[in-house]
């Protein structure tokens, strides 16, 4: 018997019950969104906070081993998961539901992208700048309207990878232990991953797993994006000039602004879904942006004009829309995948 045969036979079933899980737990989060008390994610970004507190330096080594500690036991924690439910689809299934629940924040998202176009529809500019701060860490203070709904499109296509599309993926490929694993990363990284005078050297490490694990997920968030395009589609314009040509059209122009400046963004995973926004929504992103009194002039995504309130309710729909194709994109991977694993077990029983 080869060693693949072998390996086979040693695979565990790690898949089963993990397609349904991670549907129930999208539907949940849909139903529920974010728990309101006693949210898991907190619990660990307090345990976090308090390794912090223990082994800080300004130093890489030390930041590694405070992000591979919170890594790997946020992964123990799924893998103990993983063999107390092996050979019970049930259970598995239930577990793969809650965890899913527990790591994902596409509903929350789309909630907070809309209480800010109410803000920004009621005319009020403090309620929008003061709930800015739920989206991202730019300083509203000087941000007039427009500023504030480009902020908020902005945040939520780069988002919609981090909080929904991305725990789809890694819970697709590595059942309950990836869903945790990858959360613990993107906390870490929203802990620590800065580039200020304390965590240049510190966050480094959480800095750059979080740019790994996002890899594959920010560029599935864009074509995504490209293939959901057509759902919230302006009326025609050129140069798809008849509304019988404008949802191809839509995808057309969310994959030329894609290709052409998902690359253009410092981050190496946030642009390609920004990028794939701005040409789905057929508006301009990018450009100076304040962050703790710091000035970041960042390059324009996209040839439209400036995001406007209609706009930002328009990003809320895409979003919500990529998350349930990347739901359901990775459920279906997950059964291939399980079917694969299944041949070869069977072919290595035979053999």
């Amino acid at each position: 018997m080869n060693r693949t045969m072998k390996a086979a036979r040693g695979l565990p079933a790690r898949h089963g019950g993990n397609a349904a899980g991670l549907m129930l737990g999208v539907a949940l989060d849909t139903v529920f969104g974010d728990p309101r008390r006693g949210h898991p994610v907190a619990a660990f970004g307090r345990a976090a906070a308090a390794l912090e507190r223990r082994v800080y330096a300004d130093s890489r080594v030390n930041g590694a081993v405070f992000a591979g500690a919170c890594v790997a036991a946020a992964a123990g924690l799924g893998l103990a998961a993983d063999r107390m439910t092996r050979g019970r689809p049930l259970a598995r299934t239930a577990v793969t539901a809650a965890a899913t629940w527990a790591v994902l924040g596409g509903t929350s998202l789309g909630r907070e992208g809309a209480a800010m176009a109410r803000s920004l529809e009621a005319g009020d500019l403090a309620a929008a700048r003061d709930r800015l701060s739920h989206l991202c860490a730019r300083d509203p203070a000087d941000l007039d309207a427009k500023a504030l709904a480009r902020a908020a499109v902005e945040s939520i296509a780069e988002n919609t990878s981090d909080a929904a599309v991305a725990p789809l993926v890694w819970g697709a490929v590595a059942g309950v232990p990836g869903l945790l694993a990858y959360r613990a990363v993107n906390t870490l990284d929203a802990m620590v991953g800065y580039r200020n005078p304390r965590y240049a050297n510190f966050g480094w490490a959480a800095a750059r797993l979080d740019d790994v694990a996002n890899w594959i997920p920010a560029r599935l968030t864009g074509l995504l994006t490209v293939a959901c395009a057509a759902l919230i589609a302006e009326p025609a314009r050129k140069p798809y000039g008849s509304d019988a040509g404008r949802l191809v059209g839509a995808a057309c122009e969310s994959y030329r602004i894609l290709k052409r400046d998902g690359g253009r963004h410092p981050s190496p995973n946030a642009g390609r879904c920004e990028a794939a926004f701005a040409g789905a929504l057929g508006v301009r992103l990018g450009g100076v942006n304040v962050y703790g009194g710091h000035t970041e002039a960042r390059p324009e995504l996209g040839d439209g004009r400036l995001p406007e309130v209609p706009d930002l309710r328009r990003a809320v729909r895409l979003s919500r829309a990529v998350t349930l194709t990347a739901a359901l994109t990775s459920a279906t991977a997950t059964v291939i995948m399980q079917s694969f694993v299944d041949r070869l077990r069977d072919h290595g029983r035979k053999t």
